[in-house]
């Protein structure tokens, strides 16, 4: 948000506890666990964060199923089972938390990037968008 937040550009923040149970909080405490726990330091988000949904298995938003099905993911590791939390896990599944899509600003799916992708991998495709 700092580099781009002026150029029509924004990044939105969708919290979810279906990795390993890392979210357990209310949604009235996600910006005090942002601020004083996770990362803390009294960090305050630049972006939107909206209300925990599910972003796998059968009760997933519809958002997240129609990126997955333009994005596939191409991370052929699917992780611990015993830390995903949902049901039936599928091969286009979000992996672990902090999976990014890209988005063009007619609302285009661009591309997906993985929790181990380079974040200036984002920021060059940012720029390129831009």
């Amino acid at each position: 948000m700092d580099m781009y937040g002026g150029q029509n550009f924004t990044i939105l923040g969708f919290p979810c506890n279906q990795f390993g149970l890392q979210a357990p909080e209310e949604n009235h405490e996600t910006m005090d666990v942002l601020r004083c726990v996770r990362p803390g330091g009294g960090f305050i988000p630049k972006f939107p964060i909206f209300s925990k949904i599910e972003v796998n298995g059968i009760t997933e938003e519809p958002l997240f199923s129609y990126l997955k099905e333009c994005l596939p993911s191409n991370n052929p590791l699917i992780g611990e089972i015993k830390k995903l939390y949902w049901s039936p896990i599928k091969d286009s599944d979000i992996r672990w938390n902090f999976e990014k899509f890209l988005i063009t600003a007619d609302g285009k799916p661009y591309r997906r990037y993985d929790l181990h992708c380079p974040f200036e991998e984002v920021e060059k495709d940012i720029a390129a968008l831009l």
